[in-house]
């Protein structure tokens, strides 16, 4: 029989080879979700500021703290329109499970979580007191990476009722 030369020989699972491929694996895996994490977290904080900003009135350089008030509540009255949709399409007809029940779940946890915010220590959004800031925010196209320019400030319930 003949030969063949490029066998690569198992390594041992204690050796020192394997144990330090292993840990380069694990350390670009880590690497590779703190990345997602990274990402996800700035989608998030791209489309709220989206959000904000194709509401925002026209012409109008700053906003009062009643603006800002009734921008807030309705930001976090968004979703009342779906979940009266949901409850339409569980009261129609009679049965046993809720239909779209995971998402009716996540859209009550993130009102439950974004109220409490509210009220306690704030939202975080950029400051709409600020000329410069609301220059920059008219400006944005919605591209995440123009995210930095942006001065995020908590703006709580307690500030803005004087």
């Amino acid at each position: 029989m003949p030969k063949v030369k490029n066998i690569e020989k198992l390594k041992h699972p204690n050796s020192r080879k394997t144990i330090s491929l292993t840990k380069k694996i694990l350390k670009t895996e880590k690497k590779n979700n703190n990345k997602l994490g990274t990402h996800i977290k700035l989608n998030l904080v791209g489309e709220k500021i989206m959000w904000f900003k194709d509401r925002l009135p026209e012409n109008c350089l700053v906003l009062s703290k009643e603006q800002i008030l009734e921008l807030i509540e309705t930001y976090l009255a968004r979703f009342d329109e779906e979940l009266e949709q949901i409850a339409l399409k569980n009261s129609v007809g009679k049965r046993k499970n809720r239909q779209h029940a995971s998402r009716e779940d996540i859209i009550n946890i993130t009102k439950k979580r974004e109220r409490e915010e509210f009220d306690t220590c704030g939202l975080e959004m950029p400051d709409f007191m600020d000329p410069q800031q609301m220059e920059v925010l008219r400006s944005w196209n919605g591209e995440l990476r123009f995210l930095q320019n942006f001065k995020l400030k908590r703006i709580a319930k307690k500030h803005l009722h004087i």
